[in-house]
């Protein structure tokens, strides 16, 4: 399967070397081209990509096309590749956020299968978490395709695309909460005693088992934080500390700022 990317910003390239370390796919299969051939070309040389002079020229030998332009730009790049989608029956999937598949529709009329793609940047280390939605038009096939592509770098969630704000909150911004409590944690080790790198080395490990201890285990959190809290103890100690604090409204207020801003309120 060769697999066309327009556009080669962060979460583009973020996918690719995902596909490229799990070696789900060959780099010469990975056709490139985006507005800056100063952006691209660099980077097609450095992991032995294919590029493409133009957008449509990527469509047209491209099995799966996944557009990663600025919203902005959608109509003018849409427009240009049609023809490859009309001749050659692409699979296109998006990843622009804010724009809807109905959004899409309009500017490529409502005959081609449409996938919207909502990736988040661990894909980049094959531990994402992805969810995809399809229009009335993408037949099963082409949502098992992306599916398949997409669980080569973490885990697939297929969800109505009205839940995609929600998910944007939990999944694809989230992570800048998580460095945030990470790191947060990490000046406080800093305060008592320990280096940053120390610190930091602790943190990333008790996070990164803490979520391993919840899918493996299938137990809800607050179970998991009951086992920890001896009566009378440390932890429990630490934990009402965050709650006199308001930890858990605010962490809801940054979801809730997240989803207003993603619907445009």
């Amino acid at each position: 399967m060769k697999i066309g990317f327009i556009g080669l910003g962060n979460m583009a390239k973020a996918i690719i070397e995902g596909l490229l370390l799990k070696k789900a796919i060959l780099p010469t299969d990975i056709i490139v081209h985006s507005a800056h051939a100063s952006n691209y070309q660099p980077y097609a040389e450095k992991f032995g990509l294919k590029t493409a002079e133009t957008n449509l020229a990527v469509a047209e030998q491209a099995d799966v096309l996944i557009l990663a332009v600025k919203p902005e730009l959608k109509e003018e790049v849409l427009t240009e590749v049609k023809p490859a989608l009309i001749q050659h029956k692409v699979a296109l999937l998006s990843l622009l956020t804010g724009v809807t598949l109905a959004d899409l529709t309009e500017v490529v009329g409502s005959t081609f299968a449409l996938v919207r793609v909502m990736p988040n940047l661990n894909v980049r280390i094959g531990a994402g978490m992805t969810a995809i939605a399809g229009n009335n038009v993408a037949t099963e096939s082409a949502m098992a395709t992306t599916q398949s592509l997409f669980e080569q770098i973490g885990e697939v969630i297929r969800l109505p695309e009205a839940d995609f704000s929600t998910f944007v909150a939990l999944a694809g911004s989230a992570p800048a909460f998580a460095y945030l409590f990470m790191d947060a944690l990490a000046h406080a080790g800093v305060k008592y005693g320990l280096s940053k790198t120390q610190a930091l080395k602790i943190v990333s490990q008790m996070v990164v088992g803490s979520a391993q201890l919840i899918q493996q285990s299938g137990e809800a959190p607050w179970n998991l934080i009951d086992q920890v809290s001896s009566p009378g103890g440390t932890t429990i100690a630490g934990v009402l500390a965050l709650q006199e604090a308001g930890f858990e409204p605010a962490i809801t207020k940054a979801v809730d700022a997240t989803i207003k801003k993603d619907l445009g309120e």
